[in-house]
């Protein structure tokens, strides 16, 4: 009986995700970024904890009757997706047709990625790029670069989510995972941050995200490359 508690406990702290995606919608509607990327942060450490969570207390054996990762993957799509590309587009970063071209590929590109069931490798990494748009715009946010370099991050960035490049899951990627799970955490503070103060960061903050969000986008890609290091394999 205390297993099958703790078990839907889990199921309830993950379905939490869906009211912070509402309270981060709410926020973008009216157009408070900083708001809307701090309930995100929210959301992305609840996505980090609930995984671990869930193994421990088996949820599949002990709460079978709540598909945790179907779950997980709705929430995901609100927070990871589709509020950052309301964001994007409402915030005027990509005016005109570049914005509407973003904001479709972005959400048509991802929901195709959500249902593959090849999304993940044997080792739990990603094959390809994994839609984390809320980090991907949120640095966009804080680094305000270039109208076309950021069409051309977000045009490059969903084409990888098609070809079998590795990316990490900082968690479940045992391979540096004594290096990989920090540095999310330091992404985590500096990303919360920024949000903070409304993106008018201090200067060692933005390159404390450029310098995380490099290694998490690229660590995958290196191990890959490595002697011995096979090629994204879908699990």
């Amino acid at each position: 009986m205390l297993a099958r508690t703790k078990a839907l406990s889990v199921h309830l702290f993950t379905a939490t995700g869906a009211v912070i995606a509402m309270l981060a919608m709410l926020a973008a509607a009216d157009e408070k970024w900083d708001v809307m990327f701090l309930w995100l942060v929210v959301a992305l450490i609840v996505d980090g904890v609930d995984g671990p969570l869930a193994r421990r207390y088996d949820v599949k054996s002990n709460a079978p009757q709540y598909d945790g990762a179907l779950m997980d993957l709705i929430i995901d799509y609100l927070t990871y997706v589709f509020v950052p590309a309301y964001a994007l587009f409402v915030s005027g970063i990509l005016e005109g047709w570049t914005g509407w071209a973003a904001i479709i590929i972005i959400t048509f590109a991802s929901v195709i990625y959500f249902s593959d069931t090849r999304m993940k490798t044997k080792d739990n990494s990603f094959c390809g790029f994994p839609a984390c748009w809320n980090m991907v715009i949120l640095i966009i946010f804080a680094l305000n670069p270039n109208h076309w370099l950021t069409l051309g991050a977000v045009t490059v960035l969903t084409v990888t989510m098609l070809v079998p490049l590795k990316f990490i899951h900082p968690v479940r990627t045992e391979r540096w995972r004594w290096i990989s799970l920090p540095i999310a955490i330091l992404w985590i503070g500096f990303a919360a941050f920024a949000a903070w103060k409304d993106f008018a960061q201090p200067e060692w903050v933005t390159m404390g995200l450029v310098i995380t969000s490099a290694y998490l986008l690229g660590a995958g890609i290196v191990q890959q490359l490595l002697p011995g290091e096979k090629a994204s394999q879908s699990a």
